[in-house]
């Protein structure tokens, strides 16, 4: 089976198996990971095996230049999350560079230290359908795709178009975001099977995600009020 390089110009035809075995193929999902959930893990695996890279590495991204920074945890819960997520699971394992290097983590930066770090790997950068249609605002991306591989995921039968060079591969479609999974917990609602149990029982156990309790007037109004009567109650 071919995997489809599709761009509005040209449509290319290419192998699933990297014609290099001398040199690694690695994949690189990036993300907020706000937290992990299945639809992470299920397209990483799946992009590994059907381009047969070596391995798929989750790399946490510490200042995200498209993300709200005031909503996101701290990088050593998500990172303990991805930890937790992956144990066991062979192929997938963690990439720490823009947790270690601080600051903004812009992608081209990131290829940059990674293939000088590594100059024996080929790297496969994956992204969502959606963030295809976002790559001309991408941080130096006409630099970028001359450094790094770009993969877009999307449901079967779905087809986006970009001038850019993307490897589109098929992923059963799960609609589970980070953002729904901290809505669940936020609403006191368990979210079963959209993560790891290990990562679920984390969340629980350091209390993530928690929504404050709002402090209302009214209730200001009401805890007075008992004080008063407990009050008075003790003068008499």
């Amino acid at each position: 089976m071919a995997i489809e390089l599709l761009t509005p110009f040209t449509k290319v035809e290419l192998e699933p198996e990297i014609k290099n075995k001398k040199r690694k193929q690695v994949g690189i999902l990036g993300g907020n990971f706000n937290p992990v959930h299945n639809a992470h893990l299920v397209v990483a695996d799946q992009v590994r095996q059907q381009l047969g890279l070596d391995k798929v590495l989750l790399m946490p991204e510490y200042l995200p230049p498209h993300v709200d920074a005031k909503g996101t945890i701290a990088e050593h819960h998500r990172l303990k999350m991805l930890e937790l997520a992956i144990e066991g699971i062979e192929g997938l394992e963690i990439e720490t560079i823009e947790l270690e290097r601080k600051g903004i983590s812009y992608t081209y930066d990131t290829m940059l230290l990674l293939n000088e770090r590594d100059p024996d790997t080929d790297y496969y950068f994956i992204i969502g359908a959606d963030m295809v249609d976002y790559l001309p605002k991408w941080h130096r991306i006409d630099e970028l795709v001359e450094i790094v591989q770009f993969v877009g995921v999307q449901r079967p039968r779905y087809k986006a178009g970009t001038s850019y060079p993307v490897i589109w591969v098929d992923v059963p479609l799960m609609d589970i975001s980070s953002s729904m999974v901290r809505d669940f917990v936020a609403k006191g609602r368990t979210p079963n099977f959209m993560l790891p149990k290990p990562v679920l029982d984390y969340i629980k156990k350091e209390g993530l995600y928690q929504r404050p309790m709002k402090i209302t007037s009214a209730f200001l109004v009401r805890s007075c009020l008992k004080r008063c009567v407990k009050f008075c109650q003790k003068s008499d």
